[in-house]
């Protein structure tokens, strides 16, 4: 590893390439994903649509809604920036309104840009500029009078569109909204619902909302997660029964590679594991499975070391599929890097040995990329593994 034949023929036909699927959110994954698809247009992105911060949290209070800013951020990521995919989208797609502007500014931006006379919409050809003015349209009747528009990015007001537009179903706006900037992969939401994320910590006290766990807008957790869950009431916890869908299933049981990717420990990766099925879909697929631990310090594992997070991983994947299947229905790979630094320490091998894991040390981590993997590298690595 890493095997350079394999890579070359990934990357010489990446039509023909592998279905690796991500269980993954936020923007971890991202610069990663750039690199992906020059390698294979089959990898498959399961997102978490809990996002409760920033712009997503905005949109969410609006309009009573699953979170979309992470959604389009992968879309964007995976989009054909190439002449021969549509540039003027991708342009229009990944534009912000102004943050230092007022609102009844941007409102009249907005109102041009859904009749069509905005030079950014105007740039799109049709049909495919009639079908951004619609989605964008439905946003604009729907928007409460109230609602800031500032720093707001178009694509996501284009989602939000679509999504109010085919009955609060994100699947059809996240299929046209791929096809108009030629995503090489396949983008999903782990689930169609409004729901949040809530979590017990060790010292007795509840978190709830996803933004409240990360770090970034809130100060770090000062006790570690015991529990997490997926909740119906965004102010407390009442419970979720979610369910992985069958669509979502299938690409599951059909990937040839999955991957527990680094990002944000409980609200990226395990968020996304809590549907009933998801467990159940892992174990059924025979395919080779890694971990890919974060580098550094992630502030939602406070107290865990790298025992801990695979036995935390396994934990929540078997509470879907049954506790008595043997590890290695769920994991079969850690992949490290040979200079590896964390918070989280090298993994015994007593436990590697005792669940059937395989430790894979390799260069992952570049002079330029320090200290954050290298995506060139780190998806040589994946590729090796199909």
């Amino acid at each position: 590893m890493p095997d350079p034949l394999r890579a070359g023929r990934y990357r010489k036909a990446p039509e023909l390439g592998p279905h690796i699927l991500f269980f993954s959110g936020g923007s971890a994954l991202n610069q990663f994903s750039q690199t992906l698809k020059s390698y294979t247009h089959n990898s498959v992105h399961m997102v978490t649509p809990f996002d409760s911060g920033g712009s997503s949290a905005v949109l969410r209070k609006a309009f009573q809604m699953p979170s979309i800013g992470d959604l389009r951020s992968r879309l964007m990521a995976l989009a054909d920036e190439t002449i021969t995919g549509h540039p003027e989208v991708y342009k229009l797609f990944t534009h912000r309104l102004n943050k230092s502007s007022k609102n009844a500014e941007l409102l009249m931006q907005l109102d041009a840009m859904c009749e069509g006379k905005d030079e950014l919409v105007r740039a799109v050809p049709n049909p495919m500029r009639r079908l951004i003015r619609t989605q964008l349209g439905y946003f604009r009747k729907a928007m409460p009078s109230s609602f800031n528009l500032r720093g707001a990015s178009i694509g996501n007001l284009i989602l939000t569109g679509g999504y109010l537009n085919n009955h609060q179903h994100l699947d059809p706006i996240i299929f046209l909204f791929s096809k108009l900037v030629g995503v090489r992969g396949t983008v999903r939401a782990t689930v169609n619902d409004n729901l949040t994320l809530c979590a017990d910590l060790a010292d007795g006290s509840r978190i709830i909302g996803q933004h409240r766990l990360t770090g970034k807008e809130q100060k770090p957790l000062a006790s570690r997660v015991k529990k997490l869950y997926l909740s119906t009431n965004p102010r407390q916890l009442s419970l979720a029964q979610a369910k992985l869908r069958k669509k979502n299933r299938k690409l599951i049981t059909n990937a040839e590679l999955i991957c527990y990717p680094p990002g944000s420990f409980y609200t990226s990766l395990i968020a996304n594991l809590l549907p009933d099925g998801v467990g159940k879909a892992i174990a059924s697929n025979d395919c080779p499975k890694v971990y890919i631990p974060n580098l550094g310090l992630d502030p939602e594992q406070i107290g865990m070391t790298m025992d801990s997070s695979i036995q935390t991983l396994l934990d929540y994947l078997r509470a879907d599929a049954g506790p008595k299947l043997a590890a290695n229905r769920f994991i079969n790979f850690v992949l490290m890097d040979s200079g590896y630094q964390s918070q989280l320490n090298q993994p015994s091998i007593t436990l590697l040995q005792k669940k059937g894991i395989q430790l894979i040390v390799t260069k992952l981590v570049s002079k330029s990329s320090t200290p954050l993997y290298d995506p060139e590298l780190l998806v040589l690595a994946l590729l090796s593994l199909t």
